[in-house]
């Protein structure tokens, strides 16, 4: 449930709510707008009475949440949250383009490849230092020594780094490099390593699993958020479908539908949700045009050489037609790049 507190009610008569929310044994989590204070009432609600709350001082209203999330629901926040990555900000009215290899190979391809994007405009910087993969014999990413070359990437042209935490016991070290810390669509429902990034002060890019549902993905956010993390954006990248003709059917109907239910930002990966670089310029447009706040894109320098993933990934020339197209969308509904 959540408790709407009155215009005129103090820092100290929050608190006081707070408090008693606290000792009735519930998590009490703050959503401050212009007008009013939101404090979201999360656990258990059947140990208390609806009227235990709402005759509390400067208490005007108190509302039952039905969905099952709580915290990452329109109900709990009205206004879309805008998070700061590096000081992009992604949920705003800038489409935000993330762009860079799928695995950190070298120094060359990465520094290389990070002052090919920028220069086109992406804003942020992706690259996979641990990678999931299908085979156990394909490259499975550089992992520390890959983190580093981000890093100098980084400190070459000042794009953010987001990059992919696979388990509990790298999340710190992941951290500690990273400005946006990638979930994966494999990891969405490991709710161990969920509760981990909860804990830490960087935000988290939430991939939905390819069998995931609506329900599910929101669910998978709210883990971050209940366990005190807000800096959450989502991320849509294809779902399994009886269609072979792409690698995933990239399911944009989600975009708008999490814009209804969620004050979540939300990208779009058409390039794992296609799996063909040929597909991934018209369906950024259209990602674009379904109401996207970005995109995550993978570009490499030479994509036959690549060691992971080079069907998917365009070259420099095709991202900056890419970024010429998504300018156009984006201005066409009011949005800028």
């Amino acid at each position: 449930m959540i408790i709407v507190m009155e215009s005129k009610a103090t820092e100290a008569d929050v608190q006081y709510v707070v408090k008693r929310v606290e000792e009735l044994g519930l998590k009490a989590h703050l959503s401050k707008g212009v007008e009013r204070t939101i404090i979201g009432v999360i656990g258990d609600e059947r140990l208390i009475q609806k009227e235990q709350l709402s005759l509390l001082p400067y208490v005007e209203n108190v509302i039952p949440i039905l969905k099952p999330y709580k915290l990452a629901s329109r109900d709990f926040k009205p206004l879309d949250s805008v998070i700061d990555v590096a000081g992009v900000k992604i949920g705003g009215t800038e489409v935000v383009v993330i762009a860079g290899p799928c695995s950190v190979e070298t120094e060359e391809q990465v520094i290389t490849t990070a002052q090919t994007v920028k220069a086109a405009g992406a804003k942020l910087l992706r690259g996979g230092a641990y990678k999931p993969r299908t085979s156990p014999y394909s490259f499975q990413g550089l992992g520390e020594d890959g983190l580093k070359l981000l890093a100098r990437a980084r400190e070459k042209t000042g794009l953010g780094i987001v990059t992919e935490v696979m388990e509990s016991v790298e999340v710190d070290l992941v951290a500690e490099y990273a400005d946006l810390v990638q979930v994966g669509a494999r990891n969405m429902q490991n709710t161990k390593l969920l509760r981990s990034l909860s804990k830490v002060k960087k935000p988290v890019l939430l991939k939905r699993n390819f069998s995931a549902t609506l329900n599910e993905f929101l669910m998978s956010a709210e883990y971050l958020l209940s366990g005190g993390n807000d800096q959450v954006i989502l991320c849509e990248r294809g779902i399994r479908t009886f269609v072979e003709y792409t690698r995933n059917t990239l399911d944009l109907n989600v975009v708008p539908a999490i814009k209804q239910l969620s004050h979540l930002p939300i990208i779009v990966d058409p390039s794992h949700g296609t799996g063909r670089h040929d597909l991934i310029i018209p369906m950024s447009r259209a990602a674009i045009a379904a109401g996207a706040d970005g995109l995550i894109v993978e570009v490499h320098p030479k994509p036959a050489e690549a060691y992971s993933d080079g069907e998917q990934s365009l070259t420099p020339s095709a991202f900056q037609q890419l970024m010429k197209e998504v300018k156009s969308v984006a201005a066409a509904i009011g949005r800028t790049t």
